[in-house]
């Protein structure tokens, strides 16, 4: 079973991995979803004693493209993301695994 840390962590990953695409013109629109479905998260799975503003950063900062982008799909499937999103971001995960 997946812990609610591990939990939120691929829920922000996936937030800064649709946030890196830029060639996506609904992008905003898609991040306040993630935001809603993050906030709703924290509401109905507190965490005690667990920085969410720290972690968050941590994640921004320290996090691979590559896993940000997988984590991308992961939300996007959650919320019922747009289909073209998600093969704009499969599209780039490709172009990142021939490098």
């Amino acid at each position: 079973m997946m812990e609610l840390e591990d939990r939120f962590r691929y829920l922000v990953g996936g937030y800064y991995g649709v946030s890196l695409m830029d060639s996506y013109s609904l992008k905003e629109y898609v991040l306040k979803d993630i935001e809603d479905y993050i906030r709703d998260f924290i509401d109905v799975n507190p965490i005690e004693n667990f920085d969410y503003r720290k972690e968050a950063d941590i994640i921004k900062e320290k996090v691979s493209e590559r896993t940000k982008l997988q984590d991308a799909l992961l939300v996007l499937n959650l919320i019922n993301g747009p289909i073209d999103l998600v093969f704009l971001i499969k599209n780039r995960l490709k172009k990142l695994s021939q490098k």
